[in-house]
């Protein structure tokens, strides 16, 4: 058997180390055919990131809108402090003309930058005819504020919120203001002072009882809201003149 496939391993060797011979062979053509495939597998193709092979998990992909934002789509630093100078502005003149009909959207909201400007313009009154009464103010101001925060939350509808009894009473005190500014001038211990006293704390009492009756719904109870208003401000009348 010299010719046909197996000619060179039967003439020089026996029929089982032909056979071996043959099976190398087909098992070194496999494995060239085998790399050649692989070499072609992995050779460079331009659309395999273009979408083509390569598709990726858009639901593992980060958001697009996570620092899509900036500067421009943040909120104005005030409005995030909760401070609102439209709004102290209604305030105040509903303080200062208390027969003016304000929005209950205005009174219900928490706003304690007036009050805090209120009371320090207060003790800073006080301090330039030598006294020192922030102490009194901030106390009997918490006080009054927990004290009518029981009484409205019997008396009103639906309750009161005890950020906004604060903020009402707090712009309410503009005329004790007014009137610890006047005894800076002049001494309120006679006759002028005790009509300027009552006159402050009727005012005050008119324009608290007003904005509780608008903000809470309490329209036919702003006498009965008016008389506790009336004693707290007088205390603080009382402090401004003695």
């Amino acid at each position: 058997m010299s010719d046909g496939f197996y000619s060179t391993d039967w003439d020089n060797q026996d029929g089982s180390q032909g056979y071996t011979n043959q099976a190398f062979d087909q098992n070194a053509y496999s494995a060239n055919a085998y790399e050649n495939s692989y070499d072609q597998s992995q050779s460079y193709n331009p659309n395999m990131y273009n979408g083509d092979m390569y598709t990726p998990d858009q639901s593992k992909a980060p958001p697009t809108d996570m620092y899509s934002g900036g500067f421009d789509d943040e909120p104005p630093l005030l409005e995030e402090l909760g401070i609102n100078f439209d709004h102290i502005y209604q305030k105040t003149v509903a303080v200062m003309n208390p027969w003016k009909h304000t929005s209950s959207e205005v009174i219900n909201e928490v706003d304690l930058t007036g009050p805090f400007v209120f009371c320090m313009a207060l003790g800073a009154a006080m301090l330039m005819v030598g006294k020192v009464q922030f102490g009194y103010i901030y106390g009997i101001g918490a006080v009054g504020v927990i004290g009518m925060w029981f009484l409205l939350n019997l008396m009103a509808p639906k309750g009161a919120h005890v950020g906004v009894i604060a903020s009402v009473l707090g712009y309410c005190i503009l005329p004790i203001v007014i009137l610890s500014v006047v005894n800076i001038l002049i001494d309120l211990k006679g006759i002028i002072g005790t009509v300027a006293s009552i006159a402050a704390v009727l005012w005050c009492s008119v324009s608290a009882s007003r904005l509780f009756s608008d903000g809470l719904e309490m329209k036919r109870q702003q006498i009965l809201v008016a008389y506790p208003c009336g004693i707290l401000y007088a205390v603080f009348a009382l402090l401004t003149v003695f």
